[in-house]
């Protein structure tokens, strides 16, 4: 019975961190991260630390610095979370197939 009670917990904590970062946009682009496809993988595990893996849409982007500290300090004040690490992947690298269809019809690239 805990068991079911953890992984409740943690999908519940998941789908909080998705609406989290569904709030966070890209500076540059009026599309939030999520629907940018820049994250890769939500990980939480029973101790509901949270290890996102994420990329951004290009090496040289300005805000690859603030960026994912912000989504770190954003994620980290969801009420049952305790750790929060972010880490940023090139592999492979992003490109706009991963972008929502919500956010290809919002910048009009469909």
């Amino acid at each position: 019975m805990e068991k079911n009670t953890s992984n409740s917990k943690i999908e519940e904590l998941g789908d909080k961190v998705v609406e989290v970062l569904s709030n966070i946009y890209d500076p540059e682009i009026p599309v939030s991260l999520y629907d940018l496809g820049l994250i890769y993988d939500i990980q939480i595990d029973k101790e509901f630390n949270t290890k996102i893996i994420m990329t951004l849409t290009s090496p040289s982007c300005p805000v690859a610095e603030s960026l994912p500290v912000e989504v770190e300090k954003k994620v980290e004040k969801i009420e049952g979370i305790n750790k929060v690490e972010v880490e940023i992947t090139w592999d492979p690298p992003w490109n706009r197939d991963y972008m929502s269809e919500e956010a290809l019809l919002h910048l009009g690239l469909l």
